[in-house]
């Protein structure tokens, strides 16, 4: 009985949060005639101020404290899955909120339902007729996304033709993509002897899903969904022609939403192997779905009229700074400590250039890694990786790692928890990121932090090497647990 009242207890914190978060979003949500340059003090000063602070910060509280109670896992999938449900759904009707990206949607399907590239050219080229609902430092920027991405927004705009309309399609791709994910997210949970009810409860109770996934509209939601059912299909059906073929085609079509998804397809290559790695078998099987890629992101670009200018627009993302990204705090903190010196440094660029390097280097140890033990725990390794070595790194970017290594852990390393629960305590109702605003301390303690990992990290790599070492050693649970 007491297991059972603590179960009701947390389903319905959570759903009391929501709740208080959408009253958030209704009394101070980023609605499109807002200020597109507040602060936390203009909005506490504003009307209702107190009271949008208030619910927000209990609210997301109440959420993170009943998803991390159960982080080892609820009653049943069924139960997760009914309990998430609740929880998204005062989300659901609650207006845009954490973010105006779907806006930038809207506006950028409007451009390319009247022939101009998004590519080429920022929404203010048409004039957007929404162009005063986007934020300043976004409206003359290339769009960032995918070609499929593009044309669905296309479609929306000259399916709706109104701002409201649009946003509520924009919701629905987002929920349709949750759908997705929760659809498939067990095939990959029991490939990987994965308890099912915990994935689902880890990778669609947090925090992040509603108000960013849900309430912000965020395209992520999409490309989350078929990273999922792509990785699905491969993983149960390796060394077969037709299902690695379609896995590919699934997961070109993620990175047709956004191009980050592409640094799974690696590992994806790897779990379609049948047998243990040799470069025969990978080429044989994990060929299937490398060309199913490829063949897909290139013919929806083409298909849809456009070229890959998106690929560069990637780079106009890093106009944003924040200590969220662990190589943009790196370069503050030393800007911070040449101040003391009485210098004035600009390191960003350096230290924005070396997290690439350094995630290259990542992303190549973790693929070699991955050839002998499990590809798809890495695959989530990999977007750990991606999103840490970012220039930029927003909350709702944790979802990609944290849905992946969801369904392929049975041990989930706390870190990632812990960083979605953090993340989601960053963003204000009306997209007001606190990130700006705490530089200091944010940004020595994320280089800290930094710090920290890298000194966990090459322990693990020792510690691979000396397994390497010993053959007839049965591999230490611990070394796991420490990634």
């Amino acid at each position: 009985m007491l297991t059972v009242d603590r179960h009701r207890l947390i389903r319905y914190a959570g759903l009391a949060g929501s709740a208080l978060l959408s009253l958030s979003g209704f009394l101070g949500g980023a609605f499109p005639g807002g200020d597109l340059r507040p602060t936390p003090v203009s909005i506490w000063q504003g009307p209702h101020g107190p009271l949008i602070i208030a619910s927000w910060l209990v609210g997301t509280a109440l959420m993170a404290w009943a998803w991390w109670s159960l982080r080892d896992g609820p009653p049943s999938a069924r139960w997760a899955m009914v309990t998430a449900g609740l929880w998204l759904l005062p989300l659901l009707v609650a207006p845009p909120m954490a973010s105006r990206d779907v806006y930038a949607y809207a506006c950028q399907g409007a451009s390319f339902a009247n022939g101009v590239s998004p590519y080429e050219q920022g929404v203010s080229a048409l004039p957007c007729p929404w162009l005063d609902t986007i934020s300043y430092i976004w409206r003359d920027t290339p769009a960032p996304y995918g070609p499929l991405f593009v044309v669905l927004a296309g479609a929306v705009v000259k399916a709706t033709g109104s701002l409201t309309a649009s946003i509520v399609l924009f919701r629905l791709f987002a929920v349709a993509g949750l759908a997705l994910t929760a659809a498939c997210l067990p095939v990959l949970a029991r490939r990987c002897g994965v308890p099912v009810g915990k994935a689902l409860w880890l990778a669609l109770a947090s925090p992040l899903i509603g108000v960013h996934l849900v309430a912000g509209a965020h395209n992520d939601a999409i490309m989350v969904g078929l990273l999922v059912a792509g990785l699905a299909v491969v993983a149960a059906r390796p060394g077969r022609p037709g299902p690695l073929l379609a896995g590919g085609v699934l997961l070109g079509l993620a990175v047709s939403i956004k191009i980050t998804g592409v640094v799974v397809i690696p590992f994806a290559a790897l779990a379609a192997m049948s047998g243990p790695y040799r470069i025969r078998t990978l080429l044989r099987d994990g060929g299937w779905v490398v060309a199913g890629a490829v063949a897909t992101v290139v013919g929806v670009t083409f298909a849809g009229g456009l070229d890959f200018g998106w690929v560069g627009g990637l780079s106009k993302g890093g106009d944003a700074i924040a200590w969220t990204s662990p190589p943009t705090a790196v370069g503050q903190a030393a800007g911070y400590v040449a101040l003391i010196f009485g210098a004035h440094v600009d390191a960003l660029p350096v230290t924005r250039a070396l997290g690439v390097v350094v995630l290259a280097g990542l992303l190549l140890w973790l693929w070699w890694r991955a050839r002998t033990r499990e590809p798809l725990w890495h695959a989530g390794l990999a977007l750990a990786a991606m999103v840490a070595m970012s220039p930029v790194v927003h909350p709702w970017y944790w979802i990609w790692p944290l849905t992946v290594l969801a369904a392929t852990t049975v041990r989930p390393a706390r870190w990632y928890l812990v960083v979605a629960l953090v993340s989601a305590f960053l963003i204000l109702p009306d997209g007001t990121g606190l990130a700006r605003y705490t530089k200091l301390p944010g940004a020595p303690l994320m280089t800290l932090l930094l710090i920290w990992a890298a000194v966990r990290l090459v322990r693990s790599a020792r510690a691979d090497r000396a397994a390497d070492r010993a053959p007839d050693r049965a591999p230490d649970p611990a070394i796991r647990g420490a990634d």
